[in-house]
């Protein structure tokens, strides 16, 4: 580490490393970190809607850099990680919100599709995990929230590439909490159901989804709403608002937990 990452450290400065930035929850935490006073890394594919989200920022008077880069190929990934960190500094937090779906059985399933899930919901968060986690011993503190899903806990048809890889982020968040622990890094995931984003919508009015489900795409999304025990969706700034107070200091006690933020769905 070098004497500019340990100023930042002793000043107070904190800088926050978010994937899947551009839009839905990445661009509620985004928003809600930079509230908390959070210089930002943003990492997603849209260079546009990271250039108009890192305009928002300044509003914040912080320091807000956008990464346009596809987290699924690992070296162009770890290549923005690297400018990041030469940018603006050694991060306390990292959260890992990048994801895809896609509709399709199993018995039908793309391996190519299957593993572009993968890639992007699973493996990117272990690289992007493996290049914070040493800056963050030294630092002797650290947060890192991986943004699962309530699919991650009670698996749907149809979505079997997205379940497995938000299952597998839970085991990751678990894993890497226990070998952490000790070095004042926390490590969670947050479990949301069904929330008013873009990537939920684009769900919800796919043909192919709501034929596999037996659902008319006129109905599909009052039916979901209706599925939740509060009759509503979750909305992105509470997600965000959540992972905030799991990146604060009195958070230090939570660690290798999965939490729910899903109006009670988890309960049907």
């Amino acid at each position: 580490m070098d004497q500019t990452d340990k100023s930042a450290r002793r000043s107070g400065r904190k800088i926050a490393f978010i994937t899947g930035a551009s839009r839905g929850i990445g661009r509620a935490l985004a928003e809600r970190l930079a509230q908390d006073g959070f210089d930002l890394a943003l990492f997603a594919r849209s260079e546009d809607l990271l250039s108009q989200l890192e305009a928002d920022l300044r509003a914040h008077s912080v320091s807000a850099q956008a990464f346009p880069v596809d987290v699924s190929d690992s070296d162009k990934f770890c290549a923005a990680l690297e400018s990041a960190r030469e940018n603006l500094g050694v991060p306390q937090v990292l959260i890992n919100n990048a994801g895809v779906y896609y509709t399709q059985a199993v018995e039908r399933h793309s391996v190519e599709l299957f593993r572009e899930v993968l890639e992007t919901n699973l493996t990117s968060a272990l690289n992007a995990c493996q290049f914070v986690v040493s800056g963050m011993k030294e630092l002797g503190w650290g947060r890192i929230v991986n943004i699962s899903s309530i699919s991650g806990k009670v698996a749907e048809a149809y979505g079997a590439a997205y379940s497995a890889s938000k299952f597998g982020m839970i085991g990751l968040t678990q894993s890497l909490a226990l070998e952490v622990a000790e070095h004042g890094i926390t490590v969670n995931a947050v479990c949301p159901g069904w929330v008013a984003t873009e990537m939920a919508r684009a769900q919800l009015n796919d043909e192919t989804w709501c034929k596999l489900n037996q659902l008319e795409v006129s109905q599909s999304e009052e039916i979901a709403r209706l599925s939740v025990p509060q009759k509503r969706l979750i909305q992105p700034e509470e997600v965000a608002h959540l992972v905030s107070f799991l990146c604060s200091e009195n958070a230090r006690g939570i660690t290798g937990q999965s939490i729910n933020i899903c109006g009670g769905l988890s309960l049907n």
